[in-house]
């Protein structure tokens, strides 16, 4: 049991990280102010090397990860495209970013709470994904 969830959060960590930089990547050609640029750019680059740790975890389970669904990332395709059209403000890629964090950090809580047979390490690697999460939606508030 303690394997399987393990291996289950990982994947959720993997998904969800693969899906906060496709949305950084997203929104990184809209900003206006080099500040946000550089505070999203520092979050990627956070979100990269904890996905590192998490395929080296993933390897040794012989896992290959998990990507986001489809339709989490259309929906999400979507959203940020057609609110950009709308306004591209370094305002509207803030809220953006932030609803993603938010919802983010919701999922990984649940996936803590599914999954509470998984090793410290894992659960470990998503508390300071929901920290880095939760830090980004902090740090944008300047620019909301």
């Amino acid at each position: 049991m303690i394997e399987q969830d393990t291996v289950r959060l990982l994947r959720e960590c993997d998904a969800g990280i693969k899906m906060g930089v496709a949305s950084i990547d997203d929104v990184l050609e809209y900003t206006h102010r080099e500040e946000l640029r550089n505070t999203l750019s520092n979050c990627k680059g956070e979100h990269d090397r904890l996905q590192e740790e998490i395929q080296l975890l993933l390897n040794e389970y012989q896992d290959e990860g998990k990507d986001p669904s489809p339709m989490a990332k259309g929906m999400s395709w979507i959203k940020t495209n057609v609110k950009l059209s709308l306004d591209d403000s370094d305002k509207t890629v803030a809220d953006l970013i932030t609803d993603g964090c938010n919802m983010g950090v919701k999922s990984l809580h649940r996936y803590l709470n599914q999954y509470e047979a998984a090793d410290e390490k894992s659960k470990e690697i998503t508390k300071r994904l929901i920290q880095l999460e939760e830090q980004l939606a902090v740090d944008l508030r300047p620019f909301l």
